[in-house]
């Protein structure tokens, strides 16, 4: 019998197992196949942040690029967790204004950026964060965004009975494959509807942004598809911000490779080129420490990552661990074992 979760990092110190932490991986051709995993494919986590690629699909459809003239970097904010940096923060009000709203608008909330520099400078001058620095505020000023194009109403845009988050769902289903009525939903961070998927149908979300039109999506859907690829890959600082593990694997792989990580240990992957896959990696703990060196190890035995991708991202593989002295103490190693199908 398959276990929910399998070993897939584990914590040395001065050459001696400490910790370990379990997971589970599911890698899936556009077509629906499963092709390696380790740990339960099956096993159902929240997607969290990871879906927002799939969030922003029906506001590309709608219309809303014509109408609101989104950039390449817009839509990659839309996509976004960003760091809250300067700029983060100032497209994303930029957003909003195009719609007529403003930062009180937004239903995200505030917390201090996710940019350690970013939240430096506001504490040194002495300023409180605003919803613009929330991670989310790019996906929420584009929700708004929608519901101006459309006419729905705005007060509680975030509610999961409203009109565009059940449009919204018929869309995240029908990149997963599966009816809406069998996505489990709770309330994320942010405040937005969150889906519950097993990994393995994260997986094929994630091929279906690789190859759209293998993996069956109507011919309409591909090019909206193409665009927040394109963005994505294309504008990865808006994705993420400067350091962070999602922005560096996608400049560093150009564009071939896209990554976002959701909340709890979620991140999703999707390969394109001749072998396009979807791979979703659940850390069971929900802890990062050692998310970026698995991604890492995943996409190196998959075949998914050059020599010369992996040595610009090697310093990610193995993350050294130092105490309070900076004395270096050990490291975390990845020790992903995939089982192929």
């Amino acid at each position: 019998m398959t276990p929910l979760f399998a070993p897939l990092a584990t914590v040395v110190r001065n050459g001696q197992p400490e910790s370990w932490h379990a997971g589970a991986v599911a890698a899936v051709t556009p077509e629906g196949r499963l092709v390696a995993f380790q740990g339960d494919p099956q096993a159902a986590t929240f997607l969290r942040s990871a879906a927002k690629p799939f969030q922003c699909l029906p506001l590309l459809l709608a219309g809303a690029a014509g109408r609101f003239g989104l950039t390449a970097a817009d839509i990659a904010l839309i996509c976004a967790s960003h760091g809250g940096t300067p700029e983060h923060a100032r497209r994303a009000g930029d957003l909003l204004a195009r719609g007529g709203f403003g930062s009180e608008d937004l239903l995200c909330g505030a917390h201090w950026p996710l940019d350690p520099q970013a939240a430096e400078a506001l504490r040194q001058a002495g300023e409180t964060p605003t919803p613009l620095h929330n991670n989310c505020s790019g996906k929420h000023a584009g929700m708004l965004l929608a519901c101006r194009l459309l006419g729905l109403p705005v007060e509680d845009y975030v509610a999961a009975d409203h009109p565009w988050q059940q449009r919204i769902l018929k869309h995240v289903a029908g990149f997963c494959g599966l009816p809406p009525e069998a996505i489990g939903q709770a309330v994320d961070g942010c405040s937005v509807p969150t889906y519950r998927v097993p990994l393995a149908t994260a997986a094929r979300g994630y091929a279906a942004l690789a190859d759209p039109r293998a993996a069956g999506l109507a011919p309409d859907v591909a090019p909206a598809v193409d665009a927040i690829v394109r963005a994505m890959t294309g504008e990865p600082a808006m994705v993420a911000g400067p350091g962070r593990f999602t922005t560096r694997l996608m400049a560093a792989t150009g564009g071939r490779v896209l990554g976002k990580e959701g909340a709890e240990g979620l991140y999703g992957l999707a390969v394109r080129g001749p072998v396009a896959l979807g791979i979703a990696i659940k850390i069971a703990d929900g802890g990062e420490r050692c998310r970026d060196g698995v991604v890492l190890d995943v996409l190196r035995q998959l075949g998914s990552l050059a020599g010369a991708e992996f040595a610009e991202l090697e310093d990610l593989h193995r993350p050294v661990l130092h105490n309070h002295r900076g004395l270096r103490v050990g490291e975390v190693r990845p020790e992903v074992d995939l089982e192929e199908v």
